[in-house]
């Protein structure tokens, strides 16, 4: 299980350097943010489909969803001046609260 986690987080750092980079494409018309982006992409999903082996999908997800809006979050205010209002942020705290809940009290894991 623990090698999961780590592949899972492996499939969060790609997902949020393709992100990252997706903005840097500008739409793909930028060569090398571009190759960046899909071959990030490629990595997350495959990282993603090694994690499902052994963690259930709706977990899976949570966390990688979850995790990635608040990096991203994180990377939109110091990178992109991208600074969140109130609604967002209240959003993006329930977000996390959801993925403890279902971390910590879901029967569903395999924890």
């Amino acid at each position: 299980m623990g090698r999961s986690y780590i592949f899972l987080a492996l499939a969060i750092i790609f997902e949020i350097i393709a992100t990252t980079f997706l903005k840097k494409s500008e739409e793909f018309s930028k060569f090398w943010p571009s190759v960046v982006t899909v071959i990030g992409y490629a990595a997350a999903f495959y990282f993603l489909s090694i994690t499902l082996r052994q963690i259930p999908v709706g977990i899976t997800y949570a966390i990688w969803s979850g995790v990635g809006i608040i990096f991203i979050t994180l990377i939109g205010v110091v990178a992109f001046k991208q600074v969140p209002d109130l609604p967002a942020i209240i959003g993006i705290a329930l977000i996390v609260v959801g993925v403890i809940v279902i971390n910590v009290f879901s029967k569903m894991g395999t924890h």
